[in-house]
């Protein structure tokens, strides 16, 4: 399960693109948390200790107790990040409050464990989905989703609806999209087509 990261932010009463990039300029990152039942709120926070805290997780489906000064602590989930189109910094971010009872999605990475069958056989691993987009409530949501190929044979193909999900967790794609495949090598293939017979 994601450990929740403690992030504080503040009250943010300028708006308008002038002031906000004077607020970017100081150090601050605007941002804003919204949800069902809950009223907006126009927040900032440290721009600095945001990055640092991306820098050191596994991915950007984070869940976080936000500690508003004068407001105390809520629980949010990082919704979206805007990025500056040059300089791929954040600019803007929004947080999904949240409860016990909200279902998210989140876009979790895959980690493949073990060395396939297929590839001490010469195979060649190929990962097609690095992350999964998935839904649960936010106390079941994952790190990692990790996915022991140990048994993929040559040519065999490891697929949504072959990975064993944590508890509470629903991929949001079809069973059937590819997550992983042994290929043969090229030397392999040209062997084979060598010796296929030719149909007259």
């Amino acid at each position: 399960m994601a450990k929740k990261i403690t992030l504080k932010a503040a009250p943010r009463l300028r708006s308008g693109s002038g002031k906000l990039k004077q607020m970017r300029r100081e150090g601050w990152l605007p941002s804003v948390v919204y949800g069902r039942g809950v009223e907006n709120s126009n927040l900032k926070i440290d721009a600095k200790t945001f990055a640092e805290l991306l820098a050191h997780s596994s991915s950007d489906s984070l869940l976080i107790n936000l500690d508003v000064e004068g407001q105390g602590v809520r629980s949010v989930f990082l919704k979206t990040i805007q990025h500056d189109s040059l300089t791929g910094h954040a600019v803007h971010v929004d947080f999904l409050a949240v409860d016990d009872k909200t279902e998210i999605t989140a876009n979790i990475p895959v980690h493949l464990t073990g060395e396939a069958i297929g590839v001490k056989g010469g195979g060649i691993l190929e990962q097609y989905a690095h992350t999964l987009e998935i839904t649960c409530l936010p106390d079941a949501l994952p790190d990692t989703i990790d996915v022991d190929i140990a048994a993929l044979q040559l040519g065999e193909s490891l697929h949504i609806g072959d990975l064993k999900l944590p508890a509470g967790v629903k991929a949001t794609h079809a069973a059937e999209v590819v997550v992983a495949h042994i290929g043969k090598p090229a030397a392999l293939v040209a062997e084979e087509a060598a010796t296929a017979p030719v149909v007259k």
